[in-house]
């Protein structure tokens, strides 16, 4: 056990000497997109939930610094099927295209794509499994704007505001 303790400091002394500095750390790169990112408007739900969970993440924008544009595409596959060929289960797809441009000049800073899955089940009612769906496509627009922030975060070592 105390050997297990041991590398864990190893490692946290060798991170420290090398100059690391934690990304949501006080002076970390990530302070260059707290409250700067202007996400273009949403059209549905999906993007309703996926702008809302950007702002959970990096705070409401209180200077516009840079714009955030994105396409979402989801798709619904049935997973689960009884030798009846009623469908029980359902995977419910989700990718973003995404790109984050400098407001001022239009510069492209980062981008790219991210894919991630839900699931969710289809027994019951048809209220319940329209409840699902829904929570599905929720759970899943949470999973991807984490994605983009984590890929924003990395990105953001590389320019400054």
């Amino acid at each position: 056990m105390w050997s297990s303790d041991r590398r864990s400091l190893l490692i946290f002394l060798a991170l420290a000497g090398c100059g690391f500095t934690p990304a949501l750390g006080t002076d970390g790169s990530a302070q260059r997109l707290m409250g700067r990112i202007w996400p273009q408007v949403p059209q549905d739900q999906s993007g309703f939930a996926f702008v809302k969970q950007i702002a959970a993440r990096l705070g409401r924008v209180e200077q516009r610094d840079f714009d955030l544009t994105y396409t979402i595409t989801t798709l619904s596959d049935g997973v689960g099927i009884t030798p009846e060929g009623a469908i029980t289960r359902y995977n419910l797809t989700g990718t973003v295209v995404w790109t984050l441009a400098r407001h001022a000049d239009g510069l492209r800073m980062a981008g790219g794509t991210v894919s991630n899955f839900t699931s969710y089940s289809a027994t019951g009612s048809t209220v319940a499994g329209l409840a699902a769906r829904q929570d599905a496509a929720r759970r899943l627009m949470v999973v991807l704007a984490d994605q983009v922030v984590a890929r924003m975060l990395a990105a953001s070592v590389r320019f400054a505001a």
